[in-house]
């Protein structure tokens, strides 16, 4: 009984974990007053969580500029270890490919390969992306994207514009190995959404930000 019991004690903590570490994962920099609130905790509870989070090495905190008089609020984010308990589609292997492509092939067999990617990624963004609106089409994208392991999702500004916020990105490390095969990601949204509106990128991950942004603002 009492193993049964440290067992299921040890599957709650163990799901309590990973809940915080997808909310600061989605949602940081993020104070763990913030984390107490999403999760439904108490601050005591969320507090030990961290703690347990940053001994294990996979959050780290960052400061943030106090607004008046007092001392700066921590927030939290991920490591590289937090970083790894996402999913990365085959990680090593798709380093190793693209050395073995650019060794053998040179750089213009690696372009010849993204740009045989990029079409492929046109035509089933265009084939799943079909609303008759920009906002709608690019619900669809990020639904698409969230298949892919993206983690995406739009939210609507106060201006009439869009983000197209990308909270994960699963070819992370082929990305780093061979920029490239990001480099047409703003040109490819740009077709998928329609004249009807522009696209820019606010945040990148490959430039040190916690996630890709892309800001979808309407034409006037």
């Amino acid at each position: 009984m009492t193993s049964t019991s440290n067992d299921l004690d040890n599957q709650v903590a163990a799901s309590a974990a990973e809940r915080m570490l997808f909310q600061v994962k989605t949602r940081g920099p993020v104070s763990t007053a913030q984390l107490a609130h999403a999760l439904d905790m108490t601050a005591e509870a969320a507090r030990q969580q961290v703690h347990k989070l940053l001994a294990a090495g996979l959050v780290a905190g960052q400061q943030e500029a106090a607004a008046g008089v007092g001392r700066p609020r921590q927030n939290w984010v991920l490591t590289e270890a937090g970083h790894r308990r996402f999913p990365d589609t085959h990680a090593q292997l798709s380093v190793q490919l693209i050395g073995s492509i650019r060794q053998l092939f040179g750089e213009a067999g690696l372009d010849r390969l993204i740009a045989q990617r990029e079409d492929e990624a046109r035509a089933a963004y265009q084939r799943a992306c079909t609303g008759k609106t920009p906002g709608k089409r690019l619900e669809q994208l990020a639904s698409v994207r969230s298949a892919e392991g993206y983690m995406a999702r739009v939210e609507r500004q106060a201006d009439g514009a869009w983000l197209l916020v990308e909270d994960h990105c699963p070819i992370c490390a082929a990305a780093r190995s061979c920029q490239g095969f990001c480099r047409s990601e703003l040109q490819l949204f740009q077709e998928i959404v329609g004249p009807g509106a522009s696209v820019t990128r606010e945040q990148h991950l490959l430039a040190g930000a916690s996630r890709c942004v892309y800001r979808v603002t309407p034409q006037r």
